[in-house]
């Protein structure tokens, strides 16, 4: 075999060697781009949850103060109410003892 030939052989063997070498090295460099853009992605999808948590919490605490004050509102609407009533009763009860000892 020519020289040439065993030259052109070895050039293509080396030649096949960077390129495999230079694949892998672009191979490993693009997985680790990847591994470190979902690790990003990891980090930013926990902080966006953990601040739609606060928020719904956030929220969550206030509708319920709403609520206890409108309760209260009505827990003492209806206290004014009943007091109303127990006093009238009051009066109907302290006139008929009266008119029970008057007329007895």
């Amino acid at each position: 075999m020519p020289i040439e030939v065993i030259n052109a052989i070895c050039e293509a063997e080396e030649k096949a060697k960077t390129a495999k070498a230079e694949a892998i090295a672009l191979s490993k460099k693009l997985i680790a781009e990847a591994e470190e853009s979902g690790r990003l992605a990891e980090i930013n999808a926990k902080k966006k949850a953990e601040d739609e948590i606060r928020e719904l919490w956030h929220k969550a605490g206030d509708k319920a103060k709403e609520e206890a004050l409108a309760l209260a509102r009505n827990m003492e609407n209806r206290k004014a109410t009943l007091s109303v009533k127990a006093d009238s009763r009051t009066d109907k009860a302290v006139s008929l003892v009266i008119e029970r000892i008057v007329n007895s």
